[in-house]
């Protein structure tokens, strides 16, 4: 009988928790679909501010604007902290065509790759041997390889549900394509860009040499899905069609620039932080509305939502834009650097980096204890067809805060359309749907709640 009655009692208590939880959530949805700001934030730092290439003017303006705004909603603490960062200049728009034979040309939608090299000033033109993976650009060899320019042609696969999945398995042919591609003599790299959709527009990101010294390093560019296509099928007609490249960018010495950091001290556990964030920098083909711009002003709001449903944080919620994901993580490891000098206990640490549409649910970098005990809040979420709960990793800001015992969470919204605008010049303040946005800032604001109200098992 007693085993009953404590059990019976231990039921009540579980139901009363989760009916408060569900009564606060809903009380966080409510507030959040009317009168979030997230929309109107991202307006301005979309369409004011514009692109924000590391390094470049507007990060800096970006910079300002977010330590402005954050001391606006009332944080108890506002500061920048500083970090250097790459500065790479893309320089006048670039110019490709293709040759099929004198007089006949076709014009291409090309873009320089980050971090890459300049042409020289009247451009490269070669014939083109297409590839689609380094065992085939290693079977061909010198022989066949040298003197000319390298395409890169492996799409993203179709036929897997996650287009994440579907990126990181192509995306080394323009991370490393240059640097493969020159062992054998090649004078130039051009590569699909990473998109599901057949397009007009070209998607840059960072790639690397490695260790190849300057006096060695090829350029390289990203041509759209459709010109891919078009190039693929001349090339099948005349293999010794040329191809034509020039583009002016210029990579130089480092520059000063800051993460932008905000907290509000808990209450209860001052010491234990609970970190929400995203990358304030972008690239600059767009304004980076999805890429990153989203996440920063969904991070933003989280306070602001919390306080209008009537939540006092019980630990320190700290909120961090930072600087540099795209070409170099400078600030997310200048942020691991000082919290681990002075040992800062981060029990949990959520990223939105993945863009402003409909959220379904978090991946979650846990140990397995925790990850049992994050599961039991699905259904808290399922109302809201946000419940897909899976471990596999958070998001790179956050992931060189791990520990044992500590938390890190994705927001993982729906992914079918992200790679149609990741680092293309249709990444956009017009391509953001305002209620999948908010829709963002509720599952964030009501997960950061939770892990407030319950921390971590340590």
């Amino acid at each position: 009988m007693k085993y009953f009655s404590k059990l019976f009692f231990l039921l009540i208590v579980f139901n009363v928790f989760s009916q408060n939880d569900q009564e606060m959530i809903e009380k966080i949805f409510d507030n959040t679909m009317s009168s979030s700001k997230t929309y109107e934030l991202l307006d301005h730092l979309s369409n004011e501010i514009g692109g924000r290439l590391s390094g470049s003017l507007n990060a800096e303006r970006a910079v300002e604007w977010g330590r402005d705004e954050l001391k606006k909603i009332g944080f108890d603490k506002v500061w920048l902290q500083e970090v250097m960062v790459p500065k790479w200049v893309r320089g006048p728009k670039e110019f490709a065509l293709i040759e099929t034979q004198p007089g006949t040309t076709f014009n291409v939608d090309a873009c320089a790759l980050g971090g890459s090299v300049a042409t020289p000033s009247v451009g490269i033109k070669a014939n083109v041997i297409e590839v689609h993976d380094f065992d085939e650009l290693k079977e061909l060899g010198k022989e066949k390889i040298d003197g000319k320019i390298v395409f890169f042609n492996r799409p993203m696969q179709s036929n897997l549900i996650s287009t994440f999945q579907a990126y990181g398995e192509a995306v080394d042919q323009r991370t490393n394509g240059a640097v493969e591609a020159v062992k054998y003599g090649a004078i130039g790299v051009i590569v699909r860009s990473m998109s599901l959709r057949l397009d007009d527009y070209p998607h840059t990101g960072v790639m690397s040499y490695g260790q190849l010294p300057p006096s060695k390093r090829i350029p390289a560019a990203a041509i759209s899905t459709n010109a891919s296509e078009k190039l693929s099928n001349l090339l099948l007609i005349n293999p010794n069609l040329k191809f034509l490249l020039r583009q002016q960018c210029k990579q130089y010495a480092d520059v000063k620039s800051h993460n932008v950091i905000a907290e509000i001290k808990g209450s209860t556990y001052p010491k234990e932080i609970i970190l929400v964030g995203g990358h304030l920098d972008s690239w600059d083909l767009g304004d980076g509305s999805h890429d990153d711009g989203a996440g920063i002003v969904q991070s933003m709001d989280v306070i602001n939502i919390l306080r209008k449903s009537g939540y006092k944080p019980k630990r320190t919620i700290r909120v961090v834009l930072f600087m540099n994901e795209e070409n170099g993580t400078r600030g997310a490891k200048k942020y691991s650097e000082i919290s681990k000098k002075k040992s800062l206990n981060h029990i949990f640490a959520l990223e939105s980096d993945a863009g402003g549409f409909s959220p379904r649910g978090f991946s979650f970098t846990s140990n397995k204890e925790n990850f049992s005990k994050i599961l039991k809040w699905k259904n808290l979420f399922a109302p809201y067809l946000i419940q897909s709960f899976e471990t596999g990793g958070s998001g790179a800001d956050i992931a060189p805060l791990e520990t044992k015992n500590n938390v890190l969470a994705g927001l993982r919204p729906d992914s079918q359309r992200y790679f149609d605008y990741h680092h293309a010049a249709n990444d956009t303040f017009d391509a953001i749907n305002k209620r999948e946005l908010e829709l963002g800032s509720f599952a964030m604001t009501s997960l950061i709640y939770l892990f407030d109200k319950y921390g971590v098992n340590n």
